[in-house]
């Protein structure tokens, strides 16, 4: 049988996702269900370049780059079996009701859930919504997320 993994490390997702450092956003993923939801983490340090500027005397996690964490863990979650077989491109086409509860600073452990709302592979859609918590604290909700998924171009013979 092909198992899937539950849990992945910095080098499985580094397989599944193009992005790359300063820009992949998730270090580990601890749970996992197939086309249906991940819980991922995604350790914040102060060594990280967002925060020479952001802000010199008060380091914060720009709310855009927790939501990019959340999305690179719904691309986790829908770039492999069962809604995609990880080859092709996958792109954030939308975002709605996103709502910042906490800061998010150096040292904090930012543990990331994603679900699967809906799968349009008519359309390569998918829909998903988004928490993540720091201390067992909201940080961050997204109520919808929305991503396009773009098919592997073939060559022509």
């Amino acid at each position: 049988t092909n198992s899937v993994p539950l849990q992945f490390d910095n080098v499985a997702i580094a397989k599944i996702l193009p992005h790359r450092y300063p820009f992949l956003l998730v270090d580990k993923v601890v749970s996992f269900e197939p086309g249906k939801r991940a819980v991922g983490v995604k350790n914040v340090t102060a060594n990280e370049p967002q925060f020479t500027g952001h802000f010199p005397d008060l380091p914060i996690m720009p709310g855009v780059l927790m939501v990019e964490a959340m999305a690179q863990l719904g691309g986790i979650v829908c770039l492999q079996a069962p809604i995609s077989d990880g080859k092709g491109q996958f792109f954030f086409a939308g975002i709605d009701g996103v709502k910042f509860r906490r800061p998010v600073v150096p040292g904090d452990t930012l543990v990331m859930e994603m679900e699967l709302d809906k799968w349009k592979p008519k359309y390569g859609v998918a829909k998903m919504k988004g928490k993540a918590y720091v201390n067992g604290q909201l940080a961050v909700q997204v109520d919808s997320f929305t991503f396009a998924m773009v098919p592997e171009k073939k060559e022509e013979p």
